[in-house]
C-alpha cells in the first residue's frame, strides 16, 4: 500500500469535463465521495475562475486550482487568489504594438483588486466574437470593449488568441522574440480547425504551479492527467502521467498510463481503481 501524500491534478477541457464541456453527475459524486475519504486533488486550466467556479462548484475543494496555465491560483472555496503571476509593463506594451503589426485581435486579462477584468478591441473577428458570446451566454461573463494601448498594463497577466493554426503558428514565431513569455499554442477541442496561442510570464506555468502546490501542500507523490499540448508542462511536474484516451498523440506519448476518455468518466475511475 502506498501511503505517500498524493495530490491527483487533471486538466479540465477534453480530460476531466465531458464534450459539452461539463462534469458528469457521476464525476462530480465520486469526487466529493473521495474528498470525503481523504484524497487530494486539483486542476490545472487555461479556463479563468469565472467559468471554472461555476463549472466545478458542486466540488467541495480542499486544494487551490491552478487558473489560466498557472498564471493564478485560487482557493475555490474562501474565493481568493493565492498567487498572481503579472506580466512586466514593459513587455505588455511590447505584445500590443506586435498585435498591431500582426493585424491580430484577442483577448487581455487583467487582474485588479483581486477582480478579473478581460477587455477585447473588437469582434469583427468571428471566432474571437463566438469564444465572447458563448462565455457571455453560458457563464455570465463580462467583457470590456477598449484600445489595449489605452489600458495601463500594470497589472496584466495574459493574452489569448484564437484563429486558424497557419496565422496562430506565424504569431508564434513572431512573439517568440520576446524574452520573458511563455507561449502555450494547442487546438481548440471544440472546433475542428481552430487553435489557441495564450501568453503570459515565463515564471507562470502548469508545471510551476504544480512545483508550487507539491512544496506548499508537502505533496510527496504527483499524478497527472491531461490531453492536450498544454498539459506537457503538468505532466513534466508529476511523478505519473495519465493521458484520457481521447488525448493527442503527443499526450499519450508522454503519459505512463492511458485510461478512459473525458466522456466515460475516465479520471475519476482510474483514481478510483489505482489510488490506495
Amino acid at each position: 500500500m502506498n501511503t505517500k501524500k498524493t495530490l491527483y491534478i487533471s486538466d479540465l477541457d477534453g480530460t476531466l469535463l465531458n464534450r459539452s464541456a461539463e462534469i458528469s453527475p457521476y464525476t462530480e459524486e465520486s469526487l466529493n465521495r473521495m474528498f470525503a475519504d481523504g484524497l487530494y486533488f486539483s486542476v490545472a486550466t487555461a479556463r479563468t475562475s469565472a467559468t471554472a467556479s461555476m463549472i466545478l462548484g458542486g466540488v467541495q475543494w480542499r486544494v487551490p486550482l491552478l487558473l489560466l496555465n498557472g498564471v493564478l491560483m485560487y482557493d475555490i472555496a474562501q474565493k481568493q487568489y493565492t498567487q498572481v503571476i503579472t506580466l512586466s509593463g514593459t513587455t505588455v506594451r511590447t505584445i500590443v504594438s506586435m498585435m498591431k503589426d500582426l493585424n491580430m485581435t484577442g483577448l487581455m486579462y487583467q487582474l485588479i483588486n483581486d477582480e478579473q477584468v478581460t477587455y477585447y478591441e473588437t469582434l469583427k473577428h468571428k471566432p474571437l466574437y463566438d469564444f465572447i458570446e458563448e462565455r457571455k451566454i453560458r457563464y455570465k461573463k463580462v467583457f470590456h470593449k477598449v484600445s489595449f494601448t489605452d489600458v495601463s498594463p500594470e497589472n496584466t497577466i495574459y493574452f489569448t488568441f484564437l484563429d486558424v493554426y497557419e496565422k496562430i503558428q506565424l504569431a508564434y514565431k513572431a512573439f517568440s522574440v520576446i524574452s520573458d513569455i511563455c507561449l502555450s499554442i494547442y487546438r481548440d477541442i471544440y472546433s475542428t480547425d481552430l487553435w489557441y496561442l495564450e501568453i503570459h510570464s515565463d515564471k507562470a506555468s502548469k508545471q510551476n504551479g504544480t512545483i508550487h502546490l507539491r512544496k506548499t501542500y508537502g505533496f510527496e507523490r504527483i499524478i497527472g492527467f491531461g490531453d492536450n499540448l498544454n498539459d506537457l508542462p503538468l505532466f513534466a511536474a508529476c511523478d505519473l502521467r495519465v493521458a484520457v484516451d481521447n488525448a493527442v498523440a503527443e499526450v499519450k506519448a508522454a503519459a505512463d498510463y492511458i485510461c478512459d476518455s473525458n466522456d466515460n468518466d475516465g479520471v475519476v475511475k482510474w483514481i478510483r481503481e489505482n489510488a490506495h
